[in-house]
């Protein structure tokens, strides 16, 4: 009887690794530690061991020394030359490893430890745990950390089946499968205790099981990444399935996860710090609302571990060092529970003695207007978890105050609490091998490389970029090809995919996640006229397309299948493409070959867009809608802008005026800039452009100007709060517990009974100071309570301080009861419309903001305003 043998599975599957011959132990180090993915020369020794595979396998080399034949590593280990070379890559490692770096000179105020959590981290297509950009800046956060040397450690989950590997069917919609991650077979090792088992985690779910983890180290070069893998023979068939995928399952498997993610990461933090000895962290980087329960957690340590502290002054410890970055400009974005299912995951004979279950329901409840009382908002919990917070660009730090406006109600949105740290990415990764060749050895880390790579002769510049151009051409091809083979064509159908694209045609990248609000298919808007830019005899445009959409999202899919049938027409098929797959591989070819990068977003829906960044590091101009980073950094000649709508409500006609002004200015503005050319054949204009994009955007653009900036103005002050809430047996915070309880009773009873000024009329000479006196019923609270802030600066038609002043006043004078008279001199030194106001704020060194609290006082319109016209 015939057998269909391709019908047999096996029931388990494992990794046989390479005995590898002693004199090449150097290959197991260097290939364990991710510090190769952005280390060419690394690669360069994995690439010599054996071509063939190192290309096949997608240039990992955990997997390359599990496949190369031992007669191969037998003639290497017999090479001296070889020998030699991976043993000077080992102990270029070492030395990396242990050189004092930027971090090191700062003193001992900075952190002796961060820890960092994120749901996904983009670190190499060799360990795929990632989705789309969240993860790829967390990979870039973690390289640099290490090329700075930032004390990080992070905390994410090992995924069995990561994101999804996608295709398209014969009729072009998008299809996914999810290949097993082999931890075995990954550039990872377990960790274990000081008796060699497994260490491991548990963390409680309702009627008393458990769900246990072990724990997973991927070395991104000197930062440790630790990865949560529920597949434990402890766990049953629906706990061992929690890490089975990134962002799958309802809402109670992506809480478990996130439980996982936020309580379990601590306690593998804990586990970890006591294996290795490495200090605990004093800063905790909430990256998402993702991993937002481990503010719970640090809440349930803190009170397990001091039985004479409170839920709030515990909160008030864990909330001092921690740090919660938000992404998402819209509501949809973040994740929000059932209240009933938190209560259910976290009361009954699942709670956590000191952390009741009502307290853990009001951090994530959205007491805000318009709120839902049947959710529990992650995002909100992490803003309540955490004493500071940012957004991921200017624009976006702005849109985030707006947002979560209501959690600081009766606040002007510029007055809420949320700063901003523009992202960055990690320019080793992301910048290609012969743009950095150009640099001469001088650091990309910084302006001085980028300004060396922007004096670069015309002529090789442009050799270069078309270099780049014809390596995008080819591996654009390849996977083209084999897209159609998936889509069921033969080869003898396929000889026109040799002709596909041209390394001489001006090229336009876009490549993203497929959710609606990216418009995907704006260019489509009109497709006679994209066709005539693709097809244009003298001018023509080329455009290599890809992205995912989620697999619940059939919208996105309906957009990617709605390309695809236009890039599958005979007449344009040569000059525009949609490569499945994309991912970390395929971006490291993309960007570099590109010309012009596409972002075309619904403003202001973009938090950030880092690929725009990349792009630019490799000589790319940027085309994109003023959102994001773009908004905060175009100039005018580093790219295009492309006209917004704003102010037009109805949808299809603002991307159909969007969609003209992409087509006017990539016919009128970025095709001639392009394909004008010189007596040498070169385009001037162009290359300007180019070099000045270098000079000015490279080193606005890159991750070690963002960490340094997580570093001053957040992580340091996160660790000097931290330090000071717990000193001396915590008095400051149980101090700082107790005062809010009594000023949050007291506020009500404040009053400002009057503002004047000297000298204020219709007009006030500039120049001239004037005193503004503040009369206050301070009620229960004693100044020591209170800021009372003078708040001035210039004023709009609408009575409106633009770019306001705030300046503490001096209590002068008591008068009956607990009425005060506040006063402050404010020199007018500027001259136009002026106006001025009076708030009550409250005070305590515990605070590391006034408006932390989100109350204030400020003055009734009978309280008298004064603002007049300075001459």
């Amino acid at each position: 009887m015939a057998t269909n043998l391709c019908a047999v599975r096996a029931i388990r599957r494992f990794t046989v690794r390479t005995v590898l011959p002693e004199n090449l132990d150097a290959l197991e180090e260097l290939a364990i530690n991710l510090r190769w993915s952005w280390h060419p020369e690394t690669r360069d020794l994995f690439a010599a061991v054996d071509p063939v595979l190192w290309a096949e396998g997608g240039n990992d080399p955990v997997r390359l020394l599990g496949e190369v034949s031992a007669e191969r590593l037998a003639q290497l280990s017999a090479d001296p030359g070889f020998v030699d070379w991976a043993n000077r890559m080992r102990d270029d490692l070492g030395a990396y490893l242990a050189s004092d770096r930027w971090y090191q000179s700062l003193g001992e105020d900075a952190p002796q430890g961060i820890a960092y959590f994120s749901p996904e981290y983009g670190i190499t297509s060799a360990l795929p745990q990632y989705s789309g950009g969240l993860g790829i800046l967390a990979g870039d956060h973690l390289k640099t950390a290490s090329d700075l040397g930032v004390p990080i450690i992070a905390l994410g989950l090992f995924y069995r089946s990561g994101y999804f590997r996608q295709s398209l069917s014969r009729d072009g919609w998008q299809q996914e499968r999810y290949p097993v991650s082999d931890p075995d077979g990954s550039p990872v090792s377990l960790l274990r205790d000081a008796d060699g088992a497994p260490a491991k985690v548990a963390v409680g779910l309702p009627g008393g099981r458990f769900l246990a983890a072990r724990i997973w180290v991927a070395q991104v070069g000197r930062v440790p990444l630790l990865l949560l893998d529920s597949d434990v023979e402890e766990n049953g068939p629906a706990e061992r399935e929690v890490t089975d995928r990134l962002y799958g399952g309802g809402s109670e498997h992506r809480l478990q996860q996130e439980m996982l993610l936020g309580i379990g990461g601590v306690r593998a933090l804990r586990v970890y710090c006591e294996i290795t000895g490495r200090p605990a962290p004093e800063v905790f980087h909430t990256n998402e609302g993702h991993a937002g329960f481990l503010g719970v957690e640090r809440i349930r340590e803190i009170v397990s571990a001091n039985p004479s502290m409170n839920f709030d002054e515990a909160l008030e410890v864990s909330r001092a060092g921690t740090l919660f970055t938000t992404h998402t400009p819209v509501p949809a974005g973040i994740d929000r529970f059932p209240i009933d299912l938190i209560a259910q995951h976290f009361g009954g004979d699942n709670a956590s003695p000191g952390v009741p279950v009502d307290r853990v329901l009001q951090l994530g409840a959205e007491t805000f207007e318009g709120g839902d009382p049947t959710v529990f908002n992650m995002a909100v919990m992490g803003l309540r978890l955490a004493q500071r917070a940012n957004g991921v660009s200017l624009l976006h730090g702005e849109v985030s105050r707006g947002m979560f406006a209501g959690l600081w109600s009766g606040f002007d949105n510029e007055d809420v609490p949320i700063t901003s740290v523009t992202n960055g990415v990690h320019a080793p990764t992301w910048t290609a091998r012969q743009v950095l060749d150009l640099a001469q050895g001088a650091s990309i880390q910084d302006s001085e490389g980028w300004e060396a790579i922007a004096r670069t002769p015309d002529h090789q510049l442009w050799e270069v970029k078309r270099a780049l151009r014809q390596e995008l051409v080819d591996m654009a091809r390849t996977r083209l090809r084999d897209s159609w083979v998936n889509r069921g064509m033969s080869d003898a159908e396929l000889g026109w995919i040799d002709s596909v694209l041209d390394p001489d045609v001006l090229t336009i990248g876009f490549a993203r996640r497929v959710p609606s609000y990216k418009r995907l298919t704006l260019m489509l808007r009109d497709p006679d006229r994209l066709r005539a830019l693709l097809t244009d005899p003298e001018r023509p445009v080329q455009l290599v397309v890809a992205g995912k959409a989620h697999p619940a999202d059939d919208g996105g899919k309906r957009l990617i299948q709605q390309l695809v049938h236009f890039a599958d027409a005979e007449d344009v098929r040569h000059r525009i493409v949609f490569l499945p797959d994309y991912d970390i591989s395929m971006a490291t070819t993309l960007y570099p070959g590109c010309d012009v990068w596409l972002n075309n977003p619904i403003r202001p829906l973009e938090a950030s867009g880092t690929s725009g960044m990349k792009a630019a590091l490799n000589g790319a101009l940027n085309l994109s809608i003023l959102d994001g980073w773009w908004d905060e950094w175009f100039d005018g000649e580093n790219g295009w802008a492309i006209p917004t709508a704003d102010g037009i409500d109805d949808a299809d006609r603002r991307d159909d005026l969007e969609a003209e002004a992409l087509y006017s200015l990539i016919e009128n503005s970025v095709a001639p800039a392009f394909y004008t050319r010189d007596a040498a054949g070169l385009p001037p204009r162009w290359l300007a452009m180019l070099k000045h994009t270098l000079r000015t955007l490279g080193p606005k653009v890159l991750a070690s100007r963002m960490l340094r900036e997580y570093v001053t103005r957040l992580y340091t002050p996160a660790a000097l709060s931290s330090r000071a809430a717990e000193a001396g047996d915590y008095v400051i915070a149980r101090d700082l517990a107790s005062w809010k309880t009594r000023v949050r009773s007291e506020w009500p009873t404040l009053r400002i009974e009057h503002v004047e000024a000297d000298g204020v009329g219709d007009a006030v000479m500039q120049g001239t100071p004037i005193t503004v006196r503040a009369y206050v019923n301070l009620g229960e609270l004693s100044p020591s309570d209170v800021e009372v802030q003078a708040v001035y600066g210039r004023v709009d038609a609408d009575d409106r301080l633009t770019e306001p002043v705030h300046v503490a006043m001096e209590a002068a004078d008591r008068f009956s009861g607990n009425r005060w008279q506040y006063r402050v001199v404010i020199d007018l030194d500027r001259n136009g419309p002026f106006g001025y106001t009076v708030r009550i704020m409250p005070n305590h060194e515990g605070l590391a903001s006034a408006e932390e609290l989100g109350l204030q006082v400020v003055p009734p319109l009978t309280a008298g305003m004064a603002d007049g016209v300075l001459r």
